[in-house]
């Protein structure tokens, strides 16, 4: 099992986008993202980095009518590759929670690989958000809703406080980033499916 390689490479073509990931849970934060969205591979990137995992990302789409179905398409498919690359989720821990604070920042993300129907829940009670010109708070959000629900995850994301945006959203990305790399990994403790139903 130690030995089983975690990978996926996975393709959506639609009249939208056409995008193609590659992926490795059990890599060293090696990527090479090209989504054609600036901020957004910047955040993939941060994904790779502080996840541990090998991404590359290729992807091209209606741009000239806005970002929405790339931005979206790309949160689909990187939640399929996950889903995928997990296979059956033997002896992985499921569950990851990390903090971030990031200059007057400070986000915590919560996640389960539950596999079942999922959901996205952002609390940010309280927050301001100033501008982004190209990328904002809500691309964020629909971002993570894609993947969210083709991973199968559960994932709630707490602004605890912050007021700009590139922090948030950086912040948001990074500590999604940690807390799958600590529900991908194996714990040699577990054996099987982590889940008293016997599968996930």
């Amino acid at each position: 099992m130690a030995d089983q390689k975690r990978t996926a490479t996975v393709s959506r073509k639609t009249q939208e986008t056409q995008i193609r990931i590659s992926l490795s849970l059990d890599g060293s934060g090696q990527s090479k993202i090209n989504s054609g969205l600036p901020f957004l591979n910047h955040m993939l990137t941060s994904l790779s980095k502080h996840g541990l995992f090998d991404l590359k990302i290729d992807a091209k789409g209606d741009l000239d009518v806005d970002i929405h179905h790339t931005n979206e398409d790309i949160g689909i498919v990187l939640g399929q590759a996950f889903s995928k690359a997990l296979g059956k989720k033997h002896g992985i821990r499921r569950f990851g929670f990390f903090s971030i604070p990031m200059d007057e920042t400070l986000v915590r993300v919560s996640l389960d690989f539950s596999g079942r129907p999922s959901f996205l829940v952002i609390k940010s009670k309280g927050v301001k958000f100033s501008r982004l010109e190209t990328y904002s708070f809500h691309d964020a959000t629909e971002f993570l809703r894609a993947f969210s629900q083709h991973a199968g995850i559960n994932l709630t994301v707490e602004i605890v406080n912050g007021e700009d945006s590139h922090h948030i959203i950086e912040a948001m990305f990074k500590a999604t980033a940690k807390s799958l790399d600590t529900a991908t990994q194996r714990d040699p403790r577990i054996k099987g499916v982590p889940s008293t139903k016997g599968s996930l």
